[in-house]
């Protein structure tokens, strides 16, 4: 893996829907950039806006025993890790299977997920940035305005807050045609520079299992 250009994994081909490091991942304030308001194609902004709209429960569903089983050690892996950071089980697995299902449904690797959480809110729910980046996964407040009602409160719900991150990094993603570099410094704002990129590809190794 270069410096200057990161290749999806294979999870990331599923169907379509500065400061260092160190400080990018252990920072108390969240450091984070923001997404930049761009224009959007009127078919885009449709599919982007009927992702966001679809609010079914995320309740994963498996079609046999040998992914519910996995999905299953999945869980109780990452719960073990997370637990620092949630000390409540009950919290711990709600975020955890949320992550997961939107994760999925987004197309993305949930590794990748958890790994930019921990770097732009280290797993606290209100965490705000100096550009005003909200929640778990730090989503610009003029998203809402764009695909949704307008409000940005509704960005520290949990399931909206991810489900928000998810289509805003797949669309980015797909922006930049799969180039997981460009995409994630354009989800931080800070597009060809590799800083926060190398922080989210570092931090997704805690959250890569067997």
């Amino acid at each position: 893996m270069t410096t200057r250009r990161l290749v999806l994994s294979s999870v990331l081909s599923l169907q379509p829907l500065s400061v260092g490091l160190s400080m990018l991942l252990t920072s108390k304030q969240s450091l984070a950039g923001g997404q930049l308001e761009e224009p959007l194609a009127d078919s885009v902004r449709t599919a982007l806006s009927s992702a966001i709209a679809n609010t079914a429960p995320p309740v994963p569903v498996f079609y046999d025993t040998e992914s519910r089983l996995a999905y299953l050690r999945w869980l109780g892996a990452q719960s073990d890790r997370l637990s620092r950071k949630k000390a409540d089980f009950t919290t711990r697995k709600e975020f955890l299977q949320t992550v997961w299902y939107e994760s999925k449904r987004a197309g993305l690797d949930v590794s990748l997920v958890l790994g930019l959480i921990q770097v732009e809110s280290n797993f606290r729910k209100f965490a705000v940035s100096r550009a005003g980046a909200r929640g778990y996964m730090q989503v610009m407040p003029f998203w809402t305005r764009v695909l949704g009602d307008g409000n940005a409160s509704n960005l520290f719900h949990m399931q909206n807050n991810l489900r928000f991150g998810c289509v805003i990094l797949r669309h980015y993603l797909e922006r930049e045609r799969g180039d997981l570099f460009l995409a994630l410094g354009r989800y931080n704002g800070s597009r060809g520079r590799a800083p926060y990129p190398n922080a989210v590809t570092s931090a997704q190794r805690n959250w890569v299992t067997a």
